[in-house]
């Protein structure tokens, strides 16, 4: 379901041990109503995460390292989903990204495709074993799930 309320399609690409389980979040997302305004794969904005992001692009699988480290993602592995990052931005002290997500920091002021604690979101993804990277105790990922939590 998009922003503006019309059924949409769109493209994930997980490892296939993890297909089933991402199913199912995004089943209890749909039937809880939660929008999902774009789902593209990353190929589309060239491998690009920060494009991907600034498009507010729901992704999965992106080859990549993490930000900053030598360390594969989970995105890498097909293990995590991006859902929503202007709305659900990765907060690490001063550094905000995507920086439309600033406008989206107060996780109290709750508008259309955010994800907050407690949520259908936060419970679909736990329902099927994955974590949050909102629970985070430093950095904050509020777009990020992966089945390793990480």
């Amino acid at each position: 379901m998009g922003f503006d309320g019309t059924e949409r399609t769109g493209s994930l690409v997980v490892h296939a041990d993890q297909g089933a389980a991402v199913a199912i979040a995004f089943e209890l997302m749909w039937d809880a109503g939660f929008p999902v305004e774009r789902m593209q794969l990353v190929d589309d904005f060239g491998g690009d995460d920060d494009a991907s992001m600034a498009a507010n692009n729901t992704s999965a699988f992106n080859c990549r390292r993490v930000a900053g480290s030598a360390s594969w993602s989970q995105h890498s592995y097909g293990r995590a989903v991006d859902i929503n990052p202007v709305q659900n931005p990765y907060v690490a002290g001063s550094t905000v990204s995507p920086p439309a997500g600033r406008a989206y920091l107060d996780r109290g002021n709750v508008r259309t495709g955010m994800i907050v604690q407690g949520d259908w979101v936060v419970r679909a993804f736990g329902i099927v074993g994955w974590g949050w990277g909102g629970a985070w105790s430093s950095a904050k990922d509020y777009q990020h799930f992966s089945s390793t939590g990480r």
